[in-house]
């Protein structure tokens, strides 16, 4: 069976109204069945389903290499944490790389929407993302509601996510969903096998625009 697409992207949300009819009148976009993550002519699926570069390792933004082809922009403590890391992956160590297969920990956020399989149960108050590789069941709340401004729940792998859908084309149907993502979150946490770390401190925010890809 093949396939579907669905392309989540960490970045800047953009700042957009729904114009027009209100949400109520809006349809919602069926999303039903099984998601697998875009991936890009130069990538390949490993047997689990996780998008793989020329380096041989899923990695986050999947239109570039692993690891240092990432360019992510660290500050120099961290870029030194990163470099240690992968020092001592090559003298045959995990470095920073908390991986769940090996350490019995999940993956937690981002890598519990970017890797693995995705099943996605849409309703007009929240959106509900259940992962396929065992990491825990993702809410996304999109009922209109603003940050608490006593927001301090304990710690969580999927974190605190409000969301609002978008019309982008204006043809009176929602097909983008902005999310934001808030901790604390448990960690460590990092972006992928090389160890490229997340802030220690757990207070990650993540910002995603998640959409259909109609082109695969």
């Amino acid at each position: 069976m093949r396939r579907q697409r669905l392309i989540p992207i960490i970045a800047a949300a953009l700042a957009m109204q729904i114009g027009g009819a209100g949400a109520d009148e809006m349809k919602y976009p069926n999303w039903k069945g099984a998601w697998a993550r875009w991936v890009p002519p130069s990538a390949v699926l490993d047997p689990g389903n996780s998008v793989l570069t020329a380096g041989g390792q899923p990695s986050h933004d999947q239109t570039k290499p692993w690891g240092r082809g990432q360019e992510t922009p660290l500050t120099p403590e961290y870029h030194e944490v990163f470099e240690e890391s992968l020092a001592d992956q090559a003298n045959g160590g995990q470095g920073n790389f908390f991986d769940h297969a090996v350490r019995c920990m999940l993956g937690g956020m981002p890598l519990i929407t970017t890797f693995g399989p995705l099943e996605l149960i849409v309703t007009p108050e929240t959106t509900y993302i259940a992962s396929g590789a065992g990491e825990p069941l993702r809410r996304i709340f999109t009922d209109g509601r603003d940050w608490p401004a006593d927001l301090d729940p304990p710690p969580t792998y999927e974190g605190y996510s409000i969301g609002r859908w978008i019309d982008e084309d204006g043809d009176g149907s929602f097909g983008v969903l902005e999310v934001e993502t808030r901790g604390p979150f448990k960690g460590p946490r990092v972006y992928d096998a090389t160890g490229l770390p997340l802030h220690f401190d757990n207070q990650s925010i993540f910002k995603e625009r998640i959409f259909r890809d109609n082109t695969a």
